[in-house]
């Protein structure tokens, strides 16, 4: 079967958020741990980085899980001006630092290509950092009537789609609001408060912006001619490492002597804090 398209007619399974309601986004991270934004990049802008994608070449880490069938490129934004530009996009950067503080860094970038035959699945959380039973998210009685706890944002990844994202298109599956488990699943175990993972079906330039606990997946490409295109930009707070590679670890000159200062400081330039 060859790769379907996504009709003139669309509607999103999942509620979607304006790029500019940073608020409104915050609140769907905190309460259903991610938030789908449509229309994000341009037609044009989608072409581009595709192009840019295929340019690409393996250098140091990016063949440590590489394939034919799954081709990744880590830290790009060290490569071109253009992936550089993908750090502090309009409405995305404000969600990041809405959640994880105005001194919030990247702590990586990476660009990948998933041919017909990949099959990415396996719901897993990126990272927990704080194992916590179910029940302290629950409304407490005893404390104030509609009170809950929020578990603070340390992490969080940005997928900006550069294809069209269909059911047999590696659609990444998501379980809204599973970061509220406080736990990662056992293995094999697919389903969270009698919640099956749901397909995020997007269009080019939308982006899924999610914790690093939510429960999630890979989606398989189950076309025969279809190319999954994405790149994923990872935040955090400052006091979490970069994941910069390979070690030993430089910038590359023609970057940094055309970054922002915004751009800087979400590539590491601080001002001098606790621990450094």
């Amino acid at each position: 079967m060859n790769a379907s398209t996504l009709s003139e007619v669309f509607s999103y399974r999942q509620k979607t958020c304006d790029l500019f309601d940073t608020a409104g986004l915050a609140e769907a991270v905190h309460e259903d741990g991610f938030a789908l934004i449509p229309g994000v990049l341009s037609p044009s802008e989608v072409a581009q980085t595709k192009e840019a994608l295929d340019r690409l070449q393996p250098f140091g880490l990016d063949g440590s899980s590489w394939s034919e069938l799954n081709q990744h490129f880590k830290c790009v934004f060290n490569r071109d001006r253009l992936w550089l530009s993908y750090i502090d996009r309009p409405g995305i950067i404000e969600l990041a630092e809405a959640l994880m503080g105005s001194d919030c860094h990247i702590i990586g970038m990476t660009a990948w290509k998933s041919g017909p035959g990949y099959d990415g699945w396996r719901v897993h959380v990126d990272q927990v950092f704080v194992p916590l039973p179910e029940s302290v998210f629950a409304v407490s009685g005893a404390l104030e009537e509609d009170r809950t706890f929020q578990l603070p944002v340390w992490i969080c990844t940005a997928h900006f789609y550069l294809s069209d994202i269909t059911e047999d298109l590696c659609p990444t599956y998501i379980i809204p609001g599973s970061h509220k488990s406080g736990r990662k699943p056992d293995r094999g175990e697919e389903t969270w408060n009698g919640h099956s993972p749901e397909p995020v079906v997007c269009k080019a330039g939308d982006v899924l912006f999610f914790r690093s606990e939510i429960w999630h997946s890979g989606g398989r490409n189950t076309t025969t001619d279809g190319t999954r295109y994405l790149l994923q930009v990872h935040y955090s707070h400052r006091n979490i490492a970069q994941k910069f590679s390979p070690w030993p670890w430089q910038f590359n000159p023609e970057i940094i002597a055309t970054a922002t200062e915004q751009q800087l400081r979400l590539l590491g330039k601080h001002p001098e804090s606790n621990y450094g």
